[in-house]
């Protein structure tokens, strides 16, 4: 039945197949990634944020390598581009002194599985770091008591300086023990990482206090005070900022952790078609065709379709919307969705290892692990910022030793200048809000692929809405019935009408039928059933005949025994949250348009229920003019997209937003995924994004900021005899002042993720 009806999207239609001017990173080759196939590898050795920097510029410089990036957090490195040499790469890992290994695709751990491997890697450095801190602090803050009670008492004890020696030597044993590993394996590969910085740092303190001291058996350098205690507290406390990171890191990256934990680890598998009885699997075993019984308050190990029994189900694992949807038999479920009320018979569709939980819990992962183009300042002074700060060490002894004639004062300033200039705060800037933006948008139902696409969301002025199926539902609705006959109501025209549009199946046919059904009226037999091409349909019902053919002014008209009885008008809904969203944008300080194919009095209908403007309503749009418009204009720019028929506008703005739905969320593609029945999660995508740059960006100003004034301040000994200490302290504040800006953001966003009381 062919007639002139909107332009109509399948409300479970999928992404598009690209998104965005920069392309997101592809997992394990995906086609189409302009960045090529790509490899992942286990690191192993790695301390701190900083030795994953070294290690990804290592390898963004192998022959070959197009993009790469490298999780501390994870001990993991994406390495993408052309014929890629496995061995070639863990050749430049190991050059940078830690081991690798390729992790192979085709072995995707269970969900299970990489759970507990994030919590053991978690749980393993922050325990270590854990350890070295209470060493640490724990022998320095004695050591540190009776120095300064010593000092106040004008005691002289000759075996003070042996029991401040014999402290700092177990600290460097046990604290510096990871520090000195680093840095030695880096020497040995003729490069230099942070430690470096704190190794050096720490020793020349050691050593400077070690020849005092015994230069103070035969009588020398009687009043120059010992650094002991100033050495084991660097280790100390820079021990404790390590192991803060470790705690932040593991808090800040929850979300996939808390992803996984939706899939349960056990299966229910009925023992045959036929057979109520059940044995009880891990979910990692279940098979695609497997038929699985899930029970009133359980979750769904893996996707599936119901194929007995009713129930209302919770998928906000990957809708974000609370309120459960009802199931039966033929709807598909998600992995993770909770169980609420009945009893349900699942068909698997996808094994245990490839649920829709799993593929966004590693969606997640990469992203939290990528980089956003304002990190790659910090990547470059980084990469030049170590052997600079070694330098600037040197100068500083040699200064004050052949210009000021005191190298006692070159010594500790040069000390000073090592420990206070280490950037790990640089490092974390930008990786700690990533990981909290793209976590809590996770647990919205937004899919957020990569870095980049977080910090492009984050700098949008301009949003374009594609209008059927994103702004609208997608599905035409019988809008409005003019009766223009007095012997049918407009119940009897739409029995009428719904009698012969039955056996069609086209959406205006479907959009009928439906109307009659919510109406609860019987719809009668039809005989005789034609489908008139380019017209309409008819039908005979009881002794009339019936046609409901095509009009000019409405969307069809209705005809009985050849005379016109009703116009019927049918019309795309807007979404339920459409004009909320549309002012929840404008108050972000947005401007909005709305493309559609539609004729323009259509389109300007629609227009005014979402509260648009007409100056923002562009209508009789091509695929090709669409992509025309969003290429011509200025400014940062969003498409949001069903992702059908709008492919071309989504690849030429500067960021994709698909709309999805249950199963058919598509990870494989655009920058962002959003559900597909909420369209307010356009509004809180970009709320995230724009929380977290700022976030990002006090970062790195608050770490570039303490590294510029603190190098001056330490090299003209400014911070006195004492500035070693006060460089570890600073240094651990440094890293403190930026996790707690990260967690300050994780804490506004949960807050503003919660319902309000009411």
């Amino acid at each position: 039945m062919s007639r002139p009806a909107e332009s109509v999207t399948p409300l479970n239609a999928g992404p598009p197949s690209g998104g965005g001017r920069a392309g997101t990173p592809a997992a394990n080759g995906r086609a189409g990634d302009p960045r090529g196939p790509e490899l992942r590898l286990r690191v192993e050795g790695m301390s701190c944020a900083g030795c994953a920097a070294g290690i990804q510029g290592a390898l963004e410089r192998t022959p070959g390598v197009r993009a790469a990036t490298v999780s501390f957090t994870e001990g993991r490195a994406r390495v993408q581009g052309d014929a890629l040499d496995p061995a070639e790469l863990i050749r430049v890992v190991r050059g940078r002194g830690f081991d690798a290994t390729i992790e192979e695709s085709e072995d995707a751990p269970a969900p299970d599985e990489l759970r507990t491997e994030i919590e053991l890697r978690q749980r393993r450095t922050e325990r270590a770091w854990r350890f070295r801190a209470i060493v640490g602090l724990g022998l320095w803050a004695p050591m540190e008591t009776f120095h300064w009670t010593a000092h106040l008492m004008h005691w002289h004890f000759w075996w003070m300086g042996w029991l401040m020696l014999v402290g700092s030597t177990i600290v460097f044993a046990v604290a510096g023990a990871g520090f000195y590993r680093s840095a030695w394996r880096a020497a040995k590969k003729r490069t230099s990482n942070m430690d470096t910085l704190i190794s050096i740092g720490a020793t020349t303190a050691y050593l400077f206090s070690l020849v005092v001291i015994i230069a103070q058996q035969f009588g020398r350098l009687a009043d120059q005070p010992l650094y002991f205690a100033e050495a084991a507290a660097l280790l100390g406390i820079i021990s404790l900022g390590h192991w803060l990171e470790a705690r932040a890191a593991a808090r800040a990256g929850s979300a996939v952790r808390e992803l996984l934990e939706l899939q349960p680890d056990d299966a229910e598998v009925l023992s045959g078609p036929d057979d109520d009885a059940t044995r009880l699997i891990p979910s990692r075993d279940v098979m695609p065709g497997d038929h699985l019984l899930i029970r009133p308050g359980s979750r769904l190990p893996v996707d599936g379709t119901v194929v007995e029994g009713r129930s209302e189900v919770d998928e906000s694992v990957v809708t974000g919307e609370p309120m459960p949807v009802r199931k039966g038999r033929g709807d598909l479920v998600v992995a993770g969705s909770m169980n609420t009320t009945g009893r349900l018979i699942v068909e698997a569709s996808v094994d245990g290892r490839h649920t829709t939980v799993s593929r966004i819990a590693d969606l997640v992962r990469d992203a939290q692990t990528s980089k956003a183009s304002i990190q790659r300042l910090a990547d470059r002074i980084s990469a030049i910022f170590v052997p600079s700060v070694l330098t600037i060490g040197l100068l500083t002894f040699l200064g004050w030793w052949l210009l000021a004639g005191e190298p006692i004062k070159g010594v500790i300033s040069t000390v000073t200048v090592l420990i206070i200039s280490c950037p790990c705060a640089l490092g974390l800037a930008t990786p700690m809000a990533v990981m909290v933006g793209t976590g809590e948008a996770s647990k919205r139902g937004i899919l957020i692929k990569s870095a980049a696409a977080l910090e492009r969301a984050g700098r949008i002025r301009h949003v374009v809405f594609d209008k059927t199926g994103t702004l609208t539902e997608g599905l035409p609705r019988v809008h409005r019935i003019e009766c223009e006959s007095r012997e049918h109501d407009e119940g009897a025209v739409l029995q009428l009408a719904a009698a012969v549009e039955k056996p069609s199946e086209h959406p205006i046919a479907r959009a009928i039928v439906r109307a009659a059904e919510e109406r609860g009226l019987s719809i009668p037999a039809v005989e005789d059933f034609e489908s008139l091409t380019g017209e309409g349909v008819r039908g005979r019902v009881g002794d009339l005949l019936v046609e409901v053919r095509r009009d000019e002014i409405a969307s069809c008209r209705v005809l009985v025994d050849g005379r016109q009885i009703a116009r019927l008008t049918l019309r795309d809904q807007v979404r339920p949250d459409a004009r909320a969203a549309i002012v929840k944008l404008r108050s972000l300080g947005l401007k909005i348009t709305m493309l559609t194919g539609d004729r323009r009095s259509a389109a300007e209908e629609i227009g005014r229920e979402l509260g648009l403007e007409p100056a923002e309503i562009h209508a009789d749009a091509t695929p090709e003019s669409k992509s025309a418009f969003v290429r011509d204009l200025e400014g940062h720019v969003i498409m949001v997209g069903d992702g059908i028929n709008d492919a071309a506008a989504l690849a030429e703005a500067d960021l994709g937003i698909a709309m999805a739905s249950g199963t058919n969320i598509a990870i494989e593609s655009a920058d962002v995924v959003i559900p597909g029945d909420r369209v307010l999660a356009v509004a809180e995508s970009i709320d995230v994004a724009r929380q977290s740059l700022r976030t990002i960006k006090q970062n790195l100003f608050l770490a570039f900021i303490y590294n510029t004034s603190a190098i001056p301040a330490a090299a003209f000994y400014l911070l006195g005899p004492h500035g070693p200490l006060i460089a570890a302290m600073a240094m651990a504040l440094s890293d403190i002042s930026v996790i707690g800006n990260a967690l300050r953001l994780k804490a506004r966003l949960a807050r503003a993720r919660r319902p309000s009381p009411r």
